[in-house]
């Protein structure tokens, strides 16, 4: 696909009844469906149906301490959840998120390569570093890993997971019945790593994954987040709030990849979308207002407290931001502190200002109108190289993602933006970028 032709990349993030905080409360969702996995499997469909690239889940290994008043956690383990929608869809990639933080390399090479043969090629990681510290209570640890620490492991488990992947040569299997051999024992190897934090022999007990490797997705828009993306991602899931930004982030992260060897095109860049849609703009804007105010403060207050490092508990409501710590001083997600701060800095916003400005989105952009008002914008970023797609983020869920299917998608097709079908069966293939080469194999025909 030529640059003049290329088409929007779109992305469905799952998370419990919607991504605004006050879902649950909403007359058209049920919150009793987090826990039915036909809840699941039902969206992955409708998403399947709508010809998008793929659906997201989000995970974190610890629970929030805001659980009293809202659902939005993610209850089941991405890697048991996935197997299910896997088998009730046929075309849709599906990406969960594994920490390098609390995880070993082998576990999640293993999972993960089962994973993409039991969907023919599906599948894809989102690489995180537990930006939650509450991790490391669940894992004998008494601190967090600081934040530059974090993504040095996550290299060399990396360096660990796609080895072990590559520790069989697509054709080791060989099925060899009439002379009595199942696999070339000659094209599985151990890896003998070695380094910091690991040492792992391998080789893998099963097979390469269909993809070679799984997608190879990360989130994060921090220069720690930036260089790892230039160097190992895939796809980018990311936080940006205004074009200008997205402009800057786009082409800071495709301008690294050079130094990589890597072509610009081999990486997708997906920032967060919310979209609150209506027959008319005032429509969607009393949807809005609706929602916002089911929120309950002190949910929001406490999520703010995660996102800041700052307790705004005892301030007023209506009263301004107090000043904020700088970003040096955060060791958490830097790139969602950073939105906040600009923000704060750039509205001027009350606290409860605040609160409804994070309530549908978390920082991310959050697009309030008609079908076509949704379409201008996601157009506007994608033609003008804030972007290569969507990470869309419905408020409520199944509605928001029906509402979508039903009025924004054949807008955007209309304008030759997306997709009417399918043209390849893995994520590699929907996201336009390469099989890996095995480097086992190029060692060893040198």
């Amino acid at each position: 696909m030529t640059k003049e032709n290329r088409q929007m990349h779109l992305n469905l993030f799952i998370q419990a009844v919607g991504h605004h905080e006050a879902a649950w409360r909403y007359s058209k969702t049920n919150p009793k469906d987090v826990m039915e996995i036909e809840y699941y499997q039902g969206l992955a469909q409708k998403a399947e149906e709508a010809k998008f690239d793929s659906i997201f889940l989000a995970d974190t290994l610890a629970l929030n301490n805001n659980i009293k008043f809202g659902p939005n956690v993610n209850f089941f383990e991405p890697f048991t959840l996935l197997s299910a929608i896997a088998a009730v869809t046929k075309k849709i990639g599906f990406i969960g998120t594994v920490t390098t933080t609390y995880n070993e390399p082998y576990h999640v090479a293993r999972k993960f390569a089962s994973l993409d043969h039991i969907s023919k090629g599906r599948v894809g990681w989102n690489i995180v570093t537990s930006a939650n510290g509450a991790e490391a209570y669940n894992f004998s640890r008494d601190s967090h890993l600081e934040h530059s620490e974090r993504y040095s492991r996550a290299r060399e488990f990396l360096k660990v997971t796609t080895d072990l992947w590559d520790s069989w040569q697509d054709d080791a299997l060989t099925f060899d019945r009439e002379n009595g051999v199942f696999a070339d024992d000659r094209k599985i190897r151990e890896i003998n790593h070695v380094g910091e934090t690991f040492k792992v022999r391998g080789p893998l007990n099963i097979a390469r994954p269909v993809q070679g490797y799984p997608v190879l997705v990360q989130a994060g828009s921090s220069e720690d987040g930036r260089e790892f993306a230039a160097q190992h991602a895939e796809a980018i899931f990311t936080l940006q709030d205004r074009l200008g930004v997205a402009q800057e982030f786009y082409s800071d992260v495709k301008g690294r990849l050079v130094k990589y060897g890597r072509k610009a095109e081999h990486l997708v860049i997906l920032p967060g979308l919310c979209p609150i849609i209506g027959k008319t703009e005032a429509e969607a804007k009393e949807k809005e207002v609706e929602l916002n105010e089911l929120t309950s403060p002190e949910y929001g207050l406490q999520q703010l407290t995660q996102f800041l490092g700052l307790d705004l508990s005892s301030y007023p409501l209506d009263g301004p931001v107090p000043p904020l710590p700088s970003l040096e001083e955060f060791n958490d997600q830097k790139s969602k502190f950073k939105i906040i701060l600009d923000l704060v800095e750039r509205e001027d916003l009350t606290i409860r200002q605040l609160l409804h400005r994070m309530a549908p989105s978390r920082g991310h952009v959050i697009v309030t109108g008609t079908p076509e008002q949704i379409a201008d914008r996601m157009e506007e970023w994608f033609m003008n190289k804030g972007c290569d797609g969507f990470n869309v983020l419905p408020p409520y869920l199944p509605g928001g993602l029906e509402e979508f299917n039903q009025y924004v998608v054949p807008e955007l097709q209309r304008r030759g933006l997306f997709r009417t079908e399918y043209t390849g069966s893995t994520l590699r293939d929907h996201l336009g970028l390469p099989r890996p080469v095995n480097e086992f194999t190029m060692l060893s025909s040198k």
